[in-house]
């Protein structure tokens, strides 16, 4: 099963595309960024951002992808933006009929890390010891989208653990 994990934000989504053949055995395919730049009007941000979902789509066609869950804060504006992000990535995945599922932050980290508060440090490090590769090679804006990969992984790869999968968004 290929999982593709998503952390959007508006100028930085992170992305981990990971190849889950057991619980056990685990690789990853791929891991970054689609970044944006501060100048760019959020229109141009959403444009780049559905179009680069779509392109990891159907570069790794993946069967399943675990998303961060609808952000709630003080700052409204900020929400609405982030939602909107959210909303971009998922509608590019709707489009080619690929199943969306969330979770919240400390959920995904706990999965990954065994702690909800872990920093992206940590879960990088927990990733490359996981995935055996260079810690080097994990961009920090991508881990918390490994993370989401990794806790979908974890639930979807042991069938006595399917009551903890979320409903698709």
């Amino acid at each position: 099963m290929i999982i593709m994990g998503i952390d959007t934000a508006i100028r930085c989504t992170g992305y981990g595309v990971i190849d889950v053949q057991s619980v056990n055995k685990m690789s990853i395919l791929d891991c970054g960024v689609i970044k944006n730049t501060q100048s760019m009007p959020h229109s141009e941000c959403l444009r780049r951002l559905s179009c680069g979902i779509r392109q990891l789509a159907e570069t790794f066609k993946p069967d399943v992808v675990s998303i961060e869950d609808a952000f709630s804060g003080r700052n409204v504006k900020t929400a609405m933006i982030l939602s909107l992000a959210r909303g971009a990535a998922i509608a590019a995945l709707a489009e080619k009929h690929i199943p969306v599922y969330a979770y919240s932050p400390k959920t995904a980290k706990k999965a990954a890390v065994g702690f909800g508060g872990a920093s992206k440090e940590q879960v990088a490090s927990m990733a490359a010891a996981l995935f055996n590769i260079n810690i080097t090679d994990i961009p920090l804006d991508s881990t918390d989208a490994l993370a989401l990969a990794i806790c979908h992984a974890n639930a979807a790869s042991r069938p006595e653990l399917s009551f903890l999968l979320p409903k698709p968004v």
